[in-house]
């Protein structure tokens, strides 16, 4: 049974989602060029932090931070790789959207990167209609950064 919740980030068995997390950023970007908040960064007011479980086990994590009161930025998105495929990328991501509208904003954007890795991810968020755009609060025009936006209105 799947199950999204809002969680601390920093609860004890959330350890492998970030381990994996962080292993895929660092993977093939170049370190100047990651932009992933670890537990204690996410542990702040500012973020709202999401878990699904299957059958109480976590199998995802992903969380947006609020910019402004109208718009807010998705981190930490992460689903681990022995279970994509089954489209909990997709209803993680359409959670956050949700919630997101639900907490009032009319804007979320993000930031993922341009290497062959992180394709699959920037077609899950084309067809879940965000769009490039340039780079937004704190972020600059880094070759290695693909920036996307999505109306919530």
């Amino acid at each position: 049974m799947l199950t999204i919740a809002r969680e601390n980030p920093t609860g004890a068995d959330l350890s492998l989602l970030f381990e994996r997390h962080t292993a895929d950023m660092h993977a093939d970007t170049p370190p100047e060029s990651i932009h992933m908040m670890d537990a204690s960064e996410l542990d702040i007011p500012e973020v709202f932090f999401f878990v699904m479980r299957d059958a109480g086990v976590p199998v995802a994590m992903g969380a947006f931070k609020r910019i402004d009161d109208s718009h807010a930025e998705i981190k930490s998105m992460h689903v681990l790789i022995e279970r994509r495929g089954g489209g909990l990328s997709r209803r993680l991501l359409d959670h956050l959207v949700a919630e997101a509208q639900a907490a009032g904003f009319t804007r979320l954007s993000l930031e993922t990167g341009v290497q062959d890795m992180f394709g699959p991810a920037r077609g899950l968020y084309e067809r879940a209609g965000f769009v490039q755009c340039p780079p937004f609060e704190g972020y600059w025009d880094d070759p290695n950064s693909y920036f996307m936006t999505r109306s919530l209105a």
